[in-house]
Parts: structure tokens; C-alpha cells; sequence
């Protein structure tokens, strides 16, 4: 059993107090006591973190603070307030609304006739309306507060960008294995005791955290009220307590991100890591057809003609997904996704796309050539005279002109060297060829 010492580490590393000594849930009594005593996030708070320079400098801005639940952001921002020497004062824009911005802006500007700064913290900041969001535009110019706002959404679509332009945009990452165990250990220290689970129990412990520290902090909590003394492995662990939820919100962030790395994973040709990634999003309670929506237009994106089958393959999963339904109907998907992977990459039929409509836009309304022209009466038959049927050609090629006349022939096209692309670069090369052949 661990034994607390007088002087022995906290949770995040600050001084402990005897577990009797103190009350409320642990994650609040293990509150860090300095910045550098915060885990997981060196990138800020380490010797050459960013928040290490700022402070270092006497340079603290106004900052965003993006991250998952449960890595610190909090923490860091009361930190921040005592390590630069400003007044402390904390709003949750859930529950706040326009006359209490107005008390924390007057507040602040009292505070700073007395020569006192004022960090205001903000948390969730992205829940302000635009008009809320706006209010700070002028407090935070004229230097009446230095904003720190914590937000778990992108700030680049949940913020405006005149108040994002104010703001310097810090990433706080979900704690990882290492950062987990040291919070286990501190936790043990604290309380004077060990966790009766095996090095299994405790490694499953850390994945059900999934990164977040206050619901690690929360677990231990629970296991430690277990009566008896009986060790438990994994299998009992999870009995014990309910496996947390994946973070997935289905019209936000994580929403994105993951059909990001599914997409990104099937261009990279890596099917293991898109049907990783597949899974993740149907745990979380993604609609399986959003996600073969996506898939049908990879295989016109990013397969196209090097694999004609692509597209057909991604249409049929649909199709099988729509009559089986779910669970059964999944696999079907999984198979498109492995059959997508696996295919031959060609964004030709992309980029012509993008350069078939860059050129229409810039060449305005120029008409079909003549021979080509609809010809539905005796005047116009005249004068589209000249148009050559292509099938009465010996090889079924004529060679005309079909871009408006005065066009400079563009290329839009450029079918890649690999699957049946290969093939159709053939063909198009051997008409090139008969086309300038029979235009001199």
C-alpha cells in the first residue's frame, strides 16, 4: 500500500494534503497549484511551451484554448491569472448572457483604474451568439481584460473572425497513456492507497479515460468506494464500471474529422485504417449512409477511370445497406471501403472537372462551332454544313473540331498511369495523333 508523505504530489503534481483532511470529488481537491505542474500538454507548459515563453516575456494575450473535456483547460487559465499577476474572473457563457458580460467588463475596467489586470475566463466561449462574441471586440483591444476562452469546437467555424483575430488559438491535446498513469499514480499518493485492479485492469482503466483526466479522476473515485479487497482484472473492471461513451457529435467536430481520416485513409490506400475509422463513426451513432455517400463520391474523386468497377461497387453497397438495413447491411459498406482501397488512384477525372469549369466561367458564352450546331430546319441544316458522322469513318474517328471557334484546344483530362487510366491514355494519345494528322 502507498503511503502519502508530507510533501508528496498531487494528482497534476502540487503538494498533497491527507485524503482526511480534504472533501469534494478528487479531480477538484487535485487542482495543480503552478503551471508547470499540469501533465499532458508540455507543448504549452513545458521549458520552451508556448505559454512558458509568453509568460517568461511579460507577454500574455488574449488565447483560445481548444481541446477535448478533461485535459486542463480550466486549470490553465486560473494558473495563468496567478502566474502573470491579473485578477481572476470566470464566465460560463451557458449560463451567462449580456448583463453579465457588462458586470465582468466593469468590474475589469474598476479593477484596472487600481492598476490591476484582469483575466477573464470564459468558458465554452463558442455558446456566445455573434452579438455576444462582438462585446469583447473593444475590451480586449484596449487591453480592459485579457480573454481566455475554452472551447471544445473548432474555432474557426464556432468563433467570429474579428474576435479569432484578437486571439491566439492554443491546441491542448487529450492526454495520453503516459500523462493517464502519472494521474494514477499521483491519485494513489493522495489518498494512501493502491488500486486493487491488475497491470491489465489498470491499462483498460486508462483506455476507458479515453484521454479525458477528470473522468479517469472520477473512476478511480468509484473504485476506491468498492467494498472488500478482491483484485479485479479487466473482465471485472468493466463490470464494475460502465465503458464512457466515444466523443462523437454527429453535426460537429468529430463528426468531420473522423469522415476526414476514413476519406483520407481510402486515398492512402490503407483499408485497415479506413475501416478503423469506419467503426469508430458507427459506434459513435453515425447514419451508415452518410458515410457511403462519402464513399460514392470517392470512387468518382479519387478512383474514377482507373477503376470503372469503383463506382458501381460503392452504388451496390448502398443499395445492399438500404434493403438489410443495420447491422447486417454494414458489411456490405465494410466491403465497398476494402474494394475502394485497394483500387487503383486517379483524381483526373477530378481535376478535369475543376478545369472544364474554370474554363467555361472565363470563356463566358461562346457558341458550339457551326458544324455541330442543333439542326431542326432547312436553314440551319445550311448552314451547319460540314459536320462528319464519326461512324462513317473507316476507324470511326473524324478528327473535327468541337470546342468554340477561336479556343485554343485545351486539355482538361490527363488520365493517370495507373489501372484502366493506363488504357485510356492509350486511346486518347493514338486520336491525338489522327486528329493533327488529319487537320494539316
Amino acid at each position: 500500500m502507498i503511503r502519502p508523505t508530507p510533501q508528496s504530489t498531487d494528482l497534476f503534481g502540487s503538494t498533497a494534503v491527507p485524503a482526511s483532511c480534504q472533501t469534494g470529488p478528487l479531480a477538484e481537491q487535485l487542482r495543480p497549484t503552478a503551471l508547470d505542474e499540469v501533465v499532458g500538454q508540455p507543448q504549452l507548459i513545458g521549458l520552451e511551451g508556448v505559454l512558458t515563453r509568453m509568460l517568461a516575456r511579460s507577454a500574455l494575450t488574449s488565447l483560445i484554448l481548444w481541446g477535448p473535456p478533461g485535459v486542463g483547460k480550466t486549470t490553465i487559465a486560473r494558473l495563468l491569472a496567478e502566474a502573470a499577476g491579473l485578477h481572476f474572473a470566470a464566465l460560463s457563457a451557458v449560463f451567462s448572457g449580456v448583463a453579465d458580460l457588462k458586470r465582468a467588463f466593469d468590474e475589469a475596467a474598476r479593477h484596472r483604474q487600481t492598476g490591476s489586470g484582469t483575466l477573464l475566463f470564459v468558458d465554452e466561449v463558442h455558446r456566445f451568439n455573434r452579438a455576444q462574441q462582438d462585446g469583447f471586440l473593444s475590451v480586449v483591444e484596449n487591453g480592459t481584460i485579457v480573454l481566455v476562452g475554452a472551447t471544445t469546437e473548432n474555432p474557426s467555424f464556432a468563433l467570429n473572425g474579428a474576435l479569432l483575430s484578437r486571439c491566439q488559438v492554443l491546441v491542448l491535446r487529450r492526454l495520453d497513456d503516459a500523462a493517464l498513469e502519472a494521474l494514477l499514480d499521483r491519485a494513489e499518493r493522495l489518498t494512501g492507497r493502491s488500486l486493487l485492479i491488475t497491470s491489465d485492469a489498470r491499462e483498460t482503466l486508462r483506455a476507458m479515460a479515453d484521454g479525458d483526466g477528470r473522468y479517469l479522476l472520477n473512476m478511480v473515485e468509484q473504485l476506491l468506494s468498492l467494498p472488500g479487497t478482491a483484485t479485479l482484472d479487466a473482465a471485472g473492471l468493466a463490470e464494475v464500471i460502465g465503458r464512457r461513451a466515444a466523443l462523437y457529435d454527429k453535426d460537429r467536430d468529430q463528426h468531420f474529422n473522423l469522415i476526414s481520416a476514413l476519406h483520407k485513409s481510402l486515398r492512402g490506400s490503407d483499408p485497415d485504417a479506413a475501416l478503423y475509422w469506419f467503426a469508430r463513426m458507427v459506434a459513435g451513432g453515425e447514419d451508415a449512409r452518410y458515410i457511403v455517400r462519402r464513399l460514392v463520391r470517392f470512387a468518382s474523386e479519387d478512383i474514377g477511370i482507373a477503376d470503372p468497377a469503383a463506382l458501381p461497387q460503392a452504388l451496390a453497397a448502398w443499395e445492399a445497406y438500404e434493403r438489410l438495413g443495420s447491422p447486417e447491411g454494414e458489411l456490405a459498406i465494410m466491403q465497398a471501403i476494402v474494394y475502394l482501397g485497394t483500387a487503383p488512384k486517379s483524381n483526373a477525372l477530378y481535376a478535369a472537372s475543376k478545369q472544364a469549369a474554370a474554363a467555361a466561367k472565363e470563356t463566358g458564352s461562346l457558341p458550339p462551332p457551326a458544324h455541330i450546331l442543333n439542326a431542326p430546319t432547312p436553314l440551319m441544316r445550311d448552314l451547319g454544313q460540314g459536320y462528319a458522322y464519326d461512324h462513317e469513318a473507316e476507324d470511326a474517328f473524324s478528327g473535327q473540331n468541337y470546342f468554340p471557334d477561336g479556343l485554343d484546344r485545351p486539355v482538361f483530362y490527363r488520365p493517370a498511369d495507373r489501372g484502366f487510366e493506363r488504357e485510356v491514355a492509350r486511346r486518347l494519345d493514338h486520336w491525338a495523333k489522327l486528329r493533327q494528322e488529319r487537320r494539316q
